[in-house]
């Protein structure tokens, strides 16, 4: 897809200083100097090599660490600093990417996720609770560093396209959603790498993939992406928008009532209820994970935008309260047939999760200041990492001390208070 990307004539041009610095030669700046489809498909392909990763490393971790005779808790204290340092990072990361360009946020996030691959591929005496933190917390850096800076990016890249709010949905859901398939992918990856070459051949394996990745965005990626025309002030990292902090609390809630069954309790449940083996374990949820990104990568068919209808923070209410009965009926059943019960209450999850979530980076997007968007999408994600950190200590917490199906009861009541939280933003229409 991405080779049909380049070999296409521009959509709209990139009005930009070209794919490299200002210190590149011109040979170089002559030969690689991308329109904004390019790109786009340079920054979805940076997003996708990190992700394989990310997806691979954690379930790595996960399952590797339950082998050893880790608790539920324990292991998700493993990914308290991975999520920890995501909120500082959308936090900051916003103000030096629309500072510096988010270049530099990018390709530093791709460093770091190496650097953290490495720590792991060490003697396994070393691989203490806090030492996996440390290094879990270089990845957590990386990823929201990596995240915000791809999906800041699209402001400017669409700005000068004709339906432009159009266009931005369809990339916004493509990015994002072909990228939670990768994450899919990533975590059959890890399961199948663990059981085949081992935790540290896996890592060596992905580092060397991934400084491939960094050399070719140190190369082509535009210097000048997502730079604020006016120098962003330190104490403007925190947003004054109405909207964008109400969908902010909105995704908070939203991605904690996910996380809270999905991150420990379900994979734990999966291999110690229901008996699947590591690599059934990995493949399953790689391959929901799929699932949930085709349909988020298609959601802007689904949610009307051929109709001329573009999502609204309506539209992100009703979703979330269609949501919220799913997990509170698995809840209520679960105990009659577990199997069947997450099989399919699972599908229904992932389905109407999509949706939301694809609706949710779509309004954000959109919402967020064109100059300097990575300050507003930083803070966003804030959110959203903040979220992630409270359902992942949760799921080990809860599940270790009451079951699955209370995790699925929290996760209810998250999503309900999100859809509330996102129907307090106005219209975009």
């Amino acid at each position: 897809m991405l080779a049909a990307l380049f070999d296409k004539a521009p959509l709209f041009s990139f009005k930009g200083t070209g794919a490299l610095s200002s210190n590149s030669s011109s040979f170089l700046r002559k030969y690689f100097d991308m329109t904004a489809i390019q790109q786009y498909g340079l920054v979805t392909a940076n997003y996708w090599a990190f992700t394989l990763t990310d997806g691979a490393l954690r379930m790595l971790v996960l399952l590797f660490f339950y082998q050893l005779g880790y608790s539920p808790l324990e292991i998700a204290m493993l990914f308290l600093f991975y999520e920890f340092f995501g909120i500082v990072t959308n936090l900051f990361g916003g103000w030096v990417g629309a500072k510096f360009g988010l270049k530099v946020t990018m390709d530093f996030g791709l460093f770091l996720q190496i650097v953290a691959l490495l720590m792991l591929a060490v003697n396994p005496d070393w691989l203490t609770v806090w030492f996996v933190m440390i290094a879990q917390a270089l990845s957590g850096i990386a990823k929201d560093l990596n995240k915000m800076s791809a999906k800041s990016s699209l402001k400017s890249l669409v700005a000068e396209a004709k339906d432009s709010e159009g266009t931005l949905y369809r990339w916004v859901s493509l990015l994002t959603g072909s990228k939670n398939a990768l994450k899919g992918v990533g975590f059959f990856l890890g399961a199948f790498l663990l059981a085949t070459v081992g935790f540290e051949q896996a890592l060596y394996w992905m580092a060397g993939m991934l400084s491939i990745a960094l050399v070719v965005s140190m190369l082509l990626l535009d210097a000048e992406m997502g730079k604020a025309k006016s120098k962003p002030k330190f104490s403007e990292i925190f947003s004054k928008s109405a909207n964008i902090n109400a969908l902010s609390a909105a995704r908070f809630f939203l991605f904690g009532a996910r996380d809270v069954w999905f991150v420990v309790a379900l994979p734990i449940y999966l291999a110690s209820v229901l008996g699947w083996s590591h690599t059934e374990v990995g493949f399953y949820l790689a391959v929901w994970i799929i699932g949930y990104g085709i349909i988020q990568a298609s959601a802007p068919k689904l949610t009307g935008i051929n109709r001329g209808q573009l999502p609204t923070g309506r539209t992100a209410m009703l979703l979330a309260f269609a949501l919220a009965t799913v997990p509170a009926v698995m809840g209520l059943t679960l105990a009659y047939e577990p199997k069947w019960i997450l099989l399919i209450g699972l599908a229904l999850f992932g389905v109407l999760f999509a949706l939301n979530s694809a609706v949710h980076s779509y309004l954000i997007v959109s919402y967020a200041d064109a100059d300097g968007t990575s300050k507003d999408i930083g803070f966003y994600y804030m959110a959203n990492a903040g979220g992630r950190l409270t359902g992942t200590v949760l799921s080990g917490y809860v599940y270790q001390e009451a079951g699955m199906a209370a995790c699925l009861f929290i996760a209810a009541a998250f999503v309900v208070i999100a859809g509330a939280l996102a129907g307090r933003t106005e219209t975009i229409n």
